[in-house]
């Protein structure tokens, strides 16, 4: 006997179904017809051959009864097995497109690696190119031709120099002026994407990819890897879900780094009203966005639309973390350079200084509060008390406050020559208490000791940092602006040879 298929049985089990039903209605007739005939009749002489016939009639029935339920279930069954059997297709399919997708993955990691490979030999070949021409610039240093026009030059960079604050806050969202900084750090550029909200696992290895290759200035294949990503979420899980809000965010900042910052603002306020609808509009991933948006309102000069954002960002955090959490200290920073920036742009429009004065109130205000934060939270020693410090100090420069800003700068250097040298003392003294010194004894014989015995702090790699550097760079600037010239070029010099030794020490590890 051939075996019969699937759909093929079913179909046969609907034919006796139909079979068996017009077989129990004509039972049904029958039945009818002999149970009339016994109630017409009191007592007709073949009343007990009827019954008999009757009784047979009803065995009958139930036997179809039976049949047709048992029928039903078999009918249930293939239903079942049909939707089992499209169920195991689909997953089939799946599984084929994972092993595609695992196959590309593969490929790419392979020639990521050789990439990095190749990278890791370019940048040997570089520090060695860097440190021949720090062992010329060091020879070119001591020609006395040369240090007199790199003196002038110093002159015209102070004159025409921004605002020291920009050397500041590298890793700060809001820490981005008019001038493009691109491609982002991979450090950076992840977290102001998932800034307050985890990535799914089934975004996470793409999400790798597309910082990656975003940091390396690899827009060509992150854009395409975005919009893909960004095609299949919607169609899983419709427009309105984080996942594609996140999506979203990755790609408007991508977009940014490529100083498209139309569709950048058109993506992330499509993230943000995403976010605000499902997570919430106190959810720190909406703050996520909101800081973002401001940022790139920010590159495009636009402060004062930039500055409501920000402000906003800072309430959800103080909202959901609390006034004193150093993520809202960040914030505050970020607000702070937001609205120096902006004064700066209305100083170059001509507003006069004083109409501007309580932006500047306001600026300071921002500073010393997430100061005060990172040093009650953090410790006098974290590197964001240094980085407000000389973020604060340089508020003050614009405004011509040089007292409050140079005792900002020595609280810097003070507190970094005490980590590394011990407690101040008549012996062992700061930097720029040397360099006062060596301003206030210029005219005097110089002793002839060598440089390295006025504390040593261009040997001091543990100490030195971009901020400590910057600072030391910062103070001398106003030493020179208050005519110290002795004093500036003592912290100069030894800004230059922080940054020397630890660039060799870098180098060595």
């Amino acid at each position: 006997m051939t075996a019969l298929t699937q759909e093929e049985v079913a179909t046969h089990t609907r034919t006796v179904v139909q079979g068996l039903e017009a077989l129990r209605n004509e039972h049904n007739s029958i039945l009818s017809g002999i149970s009339s005939t016994l109630s017409s009749a009191h007592h007709p002489p073949d009343s007990n051959v009827i019954a008999e016939k009757a009784g047979i009639l009803q065995r009958s029935l139930d036997q179809i009864e039976l049949g047709l339920s048992e029928a039903q279930i078999m009918l249930a069954l293939a239903s079942h097995l049909q939707t089992v059997e499209a169920e195991k297709q689909k997953l089939r399919a799946q599984v084929r497109r994972l092993c595609q997708e695992n196959a590309w993955l593969r490929d790419e990691l392979a020639s990521t690696q050789q990439k990095l490979q190749a990278s890791e030999q370019h940048v040997a070949q570089l520090e060695e190119d860097k440190k021949h021409l720090e062992f010329m610039s060091t020879i070119k240093k001591y020609d006395a031709d040369v240090q007199q026009d790199s003196e002038s030059s110093m002159e015209e960079k102070k004159d025409k120099s921004d605002d020291p604050v920009v050397d500041l806050f590298p890793d700060d969202d809001a820490d981005d002026r008019a001038a493009a900084m691109s491609p982002t750090p991979p450090s950076q550029f992840a977290q102001q994407v998932n800034a307050g909200y985890e990535i799914p696992a089934r975004l996470r290895t793409l999400h790798n990819l597309v910082i990656q290759y975003a940091s390396q200035g690899r827009y060509e294949v992150a854009v395409p890897l975005c919009k893909q990503a960004l095609e299949d979420l919607e169609k899983t899980s419709g427009h309105d879900h984080p996942d594609v809000a996140t999506m979203l965010n990755i790609l408007a900042l991508v977009y940014r780094d490529q100083n498209k910052y139309k569709e950048a603002a058109n993506l992330l306020n499509d993230a943000l009203a995403i976010r605000e609808k499902t997570l919430g509009e106190n959810h720190p991933a909406v703050a996520a966005t909101l800081n973002n948006l401001a940022v790139l309102y920010g590159k495009r000069g636009k402060y004062k639309e930039a500055e409501p954002l920000c402000k906003r960002a800072l309430e959800i955090r103080e909202k959901v973390l609390g006034r004193d959490h150093p993520d809202v200290a960040k914030q505050l920073n970020n607000l702070a350079l937001l609205c120096q920036n902006q004064i700066s742009q209305e100083e170059r429009r001509g507003v006069p200084k004083e109409e501007l004065l309580g932006k500047y109130e306001e600026v300071e205000r921002y500073y010393q509060r997430a100061l005060e934060i990172y040093e009650t939270k953090l410790g006098p020693d974290d590197p964001n008390v240094a980085k407000t410090k000389n973020n604060l100090a340089s508020a003050y420069l614009k405004q011509g406050k040089y007292k409050e800003a140079e005792i900002l700068y020595k609280q810097v250097l003070t507190r970094a020559h005490e980590r590394e040298f011990g407690a101040i003392d008549g012996d062992n003294k700061p930097i720029w208490q040397v360099a006062e010194e060596r301003e206030e004894n210029k005219n005097k014989v110089k002793d002839s000791a060598p440089y390295g015995e006025y504390g040593g702090w261009h040997k001091a790699a543990k100490v030195d940092s971009p901020t400590v550097t910057t600072t030391l760079k910062n103070l001398g600037a106003l030493y020179r602006r208050q005519g110290k010239y002795e004093a500036a070029e003592t912290l100069e010099d030894c800004a230059i040879r922080s940054r020397k030794e630890v660039s060799q020490t870098n180098s060595h590890k």
